[in-house]
């Protein structure tokens, strides 16, 4: 990764003149819009390539797994954000977003670059689950999770992981990357001591690897396909909201442990 090298500006995504707004070599208006659906726009745009059929049923497969979960923390702290200030849908947004790290959203990329780790060793003639084992043993080993295995409700394994799968199956991806997260999950129990069964975090970057989308932005999908969950929730919050509800109940379960006066007494 480079960061703040360049002296000069320099973008091959986009740029415009008064008559036309070019987008990867593209023209907007006459070559994009009506010409590609969302989905296709969005891997076209981090791509520059114009997605295959398979490529865009995987990438659509995985903006819908991961759009919701119902009332996740990222949803709450933006309901909550939005029942403060209403007026401000982007800043509700935004609250959910800025959560995205090592636990929720990010651990996408997080397994995207395991399973990179494993097909290295793979490619240097280890088999599946010698490798998988190497590798996991090293995470265990720097005291790191084993990023999407393990799901605090979905003991055995996350539901959207075999659909996804499915997807990757039926559109005929390369299958690789499927293979290896099926290979940490077999060596995990040897290894770390205890079943940990893929999560829907692992499954989505082995099935978008197997299309060639880029390691770099796997990120970027979970974000985008939560961005669609949290403005569902906040079209919710304004028609009912429980952005308030939500904060009561944490007071209400909250237990103080600091120091108090002399003469305090709670409730009053």
């Amino acid at each position: 990764m480079i960061i703040g090298k360049e002296t000069v500006p320099r973008t091959a995504i986009s740029t415009s003149n008064s008559e036309t707004i070019v987008v990867r070599g593209k023209d907007l208006s006459k070559e994009l819009i009506g010409k590609l659906s969302f989905t296709e726009y969005f891997y076209f745009l981090v791509t520059g390539r114009r997605p295959t059929a398979a490529q865009t049923a995987v990438v659509d497969a995985t903006l819908v797994a991961i759009a919701d979960h119902g009332l996740v923390p990222s949803v709450q702290a933006s309901r909550m954000t939005l029942a403060a200030a209403p007026d401000a849908m982007q800043g509700a947004v935004a609250a959910g977003i800025l959560g995205c790290g090592s636990v929720i959203l990010g651990a996408s990329e997080n397994a995207g670059r395991m399973l990179a780790e494993i097909r290295a060793l793979v490619e240097q003639g280890q088999s599946d689950d010698a490798a998988a084992a190497t590798v996991v043993r090293d995470y265990r080993q720097a005291g790191r999770a084993i990023p999407g295995y393990g799901h605090p409700q979905h003991k055995t394994r996350d539901p959207r992981v075999q659909a996804l799968f499915d997807v990757a199956a039926r559109e005929g991806a390369d299958l690789v990357y499927t293979r290896l997260a099926d290979a940490v999950e077999r060596v995990i129990p040897e290894v770390v001591g205890k079943q940990l069964k893929l999560n829907v975090s692992a499954a989505i970057p082995a099935v978008l690897l197997g299309v060639g989308f880029p390691l770099d932005g796997l990120r970027g999908v979970p974000i985008l396909a939560r961005t669609g969950g949290l403005i569902a929730h906040l079209c919710e919050e304004l028609s009912h909201g429980i952005g308030f509800a939500l904060s009561y109940q944490a007071t209400r379960e909250l237990v103080y442990t600091g120091a108090l006066p002399e003469g305090f007494k709670a409730g009053q």
